[in-house]
């Protein structure tokens, strides 16, 4: 790939490093690994990485053998579009890209919900995404699936590269110059520095929960398989789905200057991410499903936050906005923030 000039630039400008790349002290980082990644964390990962989805494999066939109970399905559910939620309003919409400006509870409290969904840790999380729209599906993008060319064979293999295998590589985004914003913030850069904490958490929960109500072992692990394993191998391929899939394939009705496109089979899972194109076209909009029958659950949370109180300024997409913004033969009729 090759640089663009034209790349769509990140909301929160970078800050240039100290004097001669000078990094910070670790501890003043967002992770307690710095700025690289050990081998004991890319075993780690890869275990995470694994675990859950062999659940994911197992799932049906248990569950047609031995049944689904409603307390294993609202536990996966009800983890599954939290945690969610909390990346897609959290860490992208609100940390990354300032669609909204939040109180200090909500923005903590956005910082946790995020963290559970066992990502990664809050600040390398919106380094790299800032870092992917400095340079979106060019030289310099983490995560692009053009990475090794346009064949077929190149593809294929930069979709596995966008879906997951750009993890494990050893070279990060520099925190201090993507994401100082949060590194600033002690709160912020306390909950990222203890990610490992909030992983174990949202593990335990959904079992602790599980073998209360039912009194026994096997309501403990039913609840583990289901609301922990199962919820954390789907949230996380859905999640990287919008890194691969949504950057080879997909309708582009908005100009944008990379291959983002909107998957529409994605919206609900992804709650609302998978509209990708008006995203790339428009990343500061709080609402990413911007037409008519374009079911955004993010954006609808937002206009919750907002009519409590705890979210102002938020950047809702008008018409003019978006016609700014419309590929020549794609009309377009927008959706404004009271149907969010």
């Amino acid at each position: 790939m090759t640089t663009r000039p034209d790349v769509i630039p990140v909301t929160t400008q970078p800050q240039e490093p100290g004097p001669a790349g000078a990094e910070p002290p670790p501890e003043l980082l967002g992770t307690r690994g710095g700025e690289h990644k050990r081998s004991l964390e890319q075993i780690a990962l890869l275990l995470f990485i694994c675990l859950p989805f062999l659940a994911l494999l197992a799932a049906v066939p248990l569950a047609w053998g031995r049944g689904l109970s409603l307390l294993d399905v609202g536990l996966m559910v009800g983890m599954y579009f939290l945690t969610c939620h909390g990346v897609t309003v959290g860490f992208h919409r609100y940390f990354t890209h300032g669609s909204f400006k939040a109180n200090r509870p909500l923005r903590v409290a956005l910082a946790i919900a995020g963290s559970l969904a066992v990502e990664g840790p809050i600040v390398r999380w919106v380094a790299d995404h800032r870092r992917h729209h400095k340079f979106s599906d060019a030289e310099g993008d983490p995560h692009s699936p053009w990475r090794y060319g346009e064949t077929l064979p190149a593809l294929l293999k930069g979709l596995f590269w966008a879906h997951m295998g750009w993890l494990f590589d050893e070279e990060q985004t520099p925190q201090h110059k993507y994401a100082p914003d949060l590194i600033k913030d002690p709160a912020i850069r306390r909950i990222s520095r203890d990610f490992w904490f909030w992983t174990m958490l949202s593990l335990v929960l959904p079992p602790v929960v599980g073998g209360l109500v039912t009194m026994s072992w096997y309501g403990a692990f039913t609840a583990f398989f289901w609301g922990s394993l199962v919820r954390v191998a789907l949230l996380h391929h859905v999640t990287w789905s919008i890194n691969s899939i949504c950057h080879a394939v997909g309708k582009r009705p908005f100009k944008s200057r990379d291959r983002s496109g909107n998957v529409w089979w994605l919206a609900v899972l992804s709650c609302g991410e998978s509209w990708h194109n008006l995203h790339h076209a428009d990343p500061t909009s709080a609402r990413h499903g911007v037409l008519r029958g374009q079911v955004d659950s993010s954006a609808r949370i937002i206009r919750w936050f907002e009519q409590a109180g705890w979210a102002h300024d938020v950047r809702w997409p008008d018409a003019d906005r978006i016609a700014a913004r419309r590929a020549p033969d794609n009309p377009a009729e927008v959706v404004g923030k009271e149907a969010a």
